[in-house]
């Protein structure tokens, strides 16, 4: 059984990407290195979400792991107690 991810923060991660790099996103919340992964999934049954961005870009990836459109941000934080 997957235990539920949890939130790592209130407001989106704004990262630059570079086009043709591959980038691990976060979505148990436990990793140290948010929004990317470290591992500390773990046991969870949560496993990272791939990210392969075409060019160089800057995202706004989901910190609070509640988004709809994973791993960008949808506002979901806002919805938050």
């Amino acid at each position: 059984m997957a235990l539920d991810p949890i939130v790592a923060g209130k407001e989106p991660v704004s990262v630059t990407v570079k086009g043709g790099e591959t980038y691990y996103w976060c979505r148990c919340g436990r990793s140290s290195k948010q929004p990317g992964c470290d591992g500390s999934h773990k046991g969870t049954g949560i496993e990272p979400m791939k990210f392969a961005p075409s060019s160089d870009m800057t995202v706004r990836f989901c910190a609070c792991k509640q988004s709809k459109k994973p791993p960008f941000c949808d506002g979901s934080h806002l919805d938050l107690k």
